[in-house]
């Protein structure tokens, strides 16, 4: 069960809470509640990246709907791991990486470290080309163009932008993944053919199946996924 600050705290937040619904009604909860969204939510959204997104496209392209079943292994497995990064960073008020500083020796964590620098720039670089080539498809303009504006304007909202404001936006833009839904439905495909692959798993016969499971585990659960959620939950506390 999720803890919110009030919780942690203890005192009499719960019963100013409380008096808040009475008094504030509907409106007034569902501010708290979307206040309350924050890491999770934009974990999970973040986990969407333009390089997450060509996986998922050519594990369509290649296997049509035959792997639909992986999201329903993937996902809880991403819950859990997420869940214990936030719980690490409420309780200990620390990212990720300092609290491990704490239980593991020092030369593992610098092999850590870098194992996950060299993650995160392959990473990076995927995403800012991803985003670059679907830019230069709406505009025409050089996707080398877009590579360059878009690093240089998340460098820049990162360096000078208020947390606060970042995490507002990021919220926002989750709303986006509500076009994978619509999507769906435009497309039309056979629903019968969408339950059976999502409930009834099976490996597809089809050459490089099982290479595609693994990429597909790997772009859902990445590594610096787990980073970003502890250090968030520092954030917001």
């Amino acid at each position: 069960m999720a803890l919110d600050s009030g919780q942690l705290r203890g005192g009499t937040s719960g019963h100013t809470d409380a008096g808040d619904r009475i008094a504030g009604g509907p409106f007034a909860a569902a501010r708290r509640f979307w206040r309350a969204l924050g890491p999770g939510i934009i974990t999970g959204a973040a986990d969407d990246d333009p390089s997450g997104i060509a996986t998922y496209s050519i594990a369509g392209a290649q296997f049509g709907t035959g792997l639909l079943w992986m999201a329903l292994l993937s996902w809880p497995l991403m819950a859990a791991v997420q869940t214990m990064c936030a719980r690490i960073g409420m309780v200990t008020g620390r990212g990720l990486m300092s609290a491990l500083r704490k239980k593991f020796p020092r030369p593992l964590l610098l092999v850590a470290c870098g194992a996950l620098f060299i993650a995160n720039t392959i990473n990076i670089g995927a995403d800012l080309s991803g985003m670059a080539d679907a830019a230069e498809l709406l505009t025409r303009v050089s996707s080398h163009i877009w590579v360059v504006l878009f690093g240089v304007l998340i460098a820049f909202a990162t360096v000078r932008l208020r947390y606060i404001m970042i995490a507002d936006i990021l919220k926002w833009l989750a709303l986006v993944l509500f076009a994978y839904v619509v999507t769906a439905f435009i497309v039309g495909p056979q629903w019968s053919m969408v339950a059976r692959d999502t409930f009834v798993p099976r490996m597809p016969p089809e050459p490089g199946a099982w290479a595609m499971v693994v990429a597909i585990l790997g772009t859902t659960i990445s590594p610096y996924l787990f980073f970003w959620q502890a250090s968030q939950e520092v954030e917001e506390e």
